[in-house]
């Protein structure tokens, strides 16, 4: 990884097709974190739908969304901006795995396979943040 979190070019995943977002290792991270609670909450219960599922659910799309959503500005402010926004739905998210897994709708091997996504997702997305702020 470059230090501004861009993929190389000659890193095998790099594809001239790709928007600038996907070459970002934070916004990948994100996109995992998208999928994960996406089948995690297929189980759910169907009267949490428009409830604690949807919260999650929205809350990952929003973290991934707004790193993409700032490849389209310019320049460094506006881009904490979103980082930062996109930071605040990381820790929404986290609040509301942890609701959900207290309230017995999140089981033991669907939370082991998200924290860590959701950690890995953290720390690319502040790194990235903190090299906004250099």
């Amino acid at each position: 990884m470059r230090r501004d979190g861009y993929l190389p070019r000659s890193d095998p995943l790099y594809s001239s097709r790709m928007r600038p977002y996907e070459r970002l290792d934070a916004w990948r991270a994100c996109h995992q974190i998208v999928l994960g609670v996406h089948r995690a909450t297929e189980s759910f219960s169907k009267a949490e739908l428009y409830g604690l599922t949807s919260q999650l659910r929205r809350a990952a799309i929003s973290i991934a969304a707004n790193i993409a959503e700032r490849s389209a500005k310019h320049g460094k402010r506006e881009y904490r901006c979103y980082l930062d926004i996109a930071l605040g739905s990381l820790a929404e998210l986290r609040c509301l795995l942890r609701s959900a897994r207290d309230l017995g709708y999140l089981n033991d091997t669907d939370w082991a396979r998200l924290v860590p996504l959701e950690e890995r997702g953290g720390l690319l997305l502040w790194r990235l943040y903190r090299s906004m702020s250099r």
